[in-house]
C-alpha cells in the first residue's frame, strides 16, 4: 500500500488516533478497497506500537472497513452489490426511526435553520455543482437528527453502517439530476419535522432511502 497515500490525510506527527485516521481516509477511499494494511509498516507510520494499530484494525474490522483475508492478512474490504443493498434496507428502517425520534424529542422550532439551509443555500449548492458544500449540509442534517434522536444504540448501528456506505453516497450525488432529487426529498422530511409531524417525517426519509438505494441499482456500474 503506498505510503504516500495514507500521507494525504493524517501524518504519524499529528495522529492521536489511529483508529479514526485510518477510518476517515477508508470511507474517503484514500487507501482503495483491497489494499493491505500491515501492522508493521502502520506502526512505523503512525509512531505507534503493533498492539495499537491490532487495536485499530479489529476495531475497523467490527465496522465492516477491514476484513481478514486467509494468507494476506487485513484488507480494506470490498463492497458487493448484494452487500449494500442489505445495507440500504436496514438504513432505511433506521434513518426513518431516527427522524421519528428526533422530531417527537425537540421542539419543532428547533429544525429552522436546517429548514432555512435546505431552501437556500442547499438549493444553490445544486446548482453551482457544489458537492462537497452539498454533502456538509447533507451531513449537519444527519448529526443533529442522530443529536436530537437521542438513542446510543442507533447511533452505533447508523454510524456503522454510513461508514461503509459514504463513498457511495459521494458517488451517487454527483450522478445526473440526484442532487436535486435528494434535496427536494430532505426538504419535504424537514418540513414535516418543523409541522412536528413524526409520522410524516418517517415515512418521507424511509422513501429517500428507498430512492437513493433505486439509483443505487440502476447507476451500480458507475458507482461500484
Amino acid at each position: 500500500m503506498p505510503r504516500t497515500a495514507r500521507r494525504a490525510a493524517q501524518t504519524p506527527e499529528n495522529c492521536a488516533n489511529v483508529f479514526e485516521a485510518l477510518r476517515q481516509q477508508i470511507v474517503h477511499r484514500s487507501i482503495p478497497p483491497g489494499a493491505k494494511l500491515l501492522e508493521k509498516d502502520l506502526a512505523e507510520e503512525f509512531r505507534v506500537s503493533r498492539s495499537r494499530v491490532r487495536e485499530a484494525l479489529f476495531a475497523l474490522e467490527r465496522h465492516g472497513l477491514v476484513q481478514r483475508v486467509p494468507n494476506r492478512g487485513a484488507v480494506v474490504a470490498r463492497l458487493e452489490l448484494s452487500s449494500v443493498l442489505d445495507l440500504y434496507d436496514a438504513r432505511e428502517v433506521l434513518e426513518g426511526l431516527c427522524v421519528r425520534l428526533a422530531t417527537q424529542k425537540v421542539p419543532n422550532e428547533s429544525w429552522q435553520d436546517l429548514v432555512d439551509l435546505f431552501g437556500g443555500p442547499m438549493v444553490d449548492h445544486v446548482a453551482n455543482r457544489d458537492f462537497e458544500s452539498f454533502l456538509a449540509g447533507y451531513s449537519l442534517f444527519r448529526r443533529r437528527a442522530l443529536e436530537a434522536a437521542n438513542n446510543p444504540v442507533l447511533f452505533g448501528m447508523l454510524d456503522m453502517i454510513y461508514d461503509q456506505t459514504q463513498a457511495i453516497i459521494r458517488r451517487l450525488i454527483v450522478l445526473p439530476d440526484r442532487a436535486s432529487q435528494g434535496l427536494q426529498e430532505h426538504r419535504a422530511v424537514l418540513a414535516a419535522m418543523r409541522r412536528g409531524d413524526a409520522d410524516q417525517a418517517e415515512r418521507l426519509r424511509r422513501a429517500n432511502m428507498r430512492s437513493a438505494r433505486e439509483w443505487l441499482q440502476r447507476f451500480q456500474s458507475f458507482v461500484l
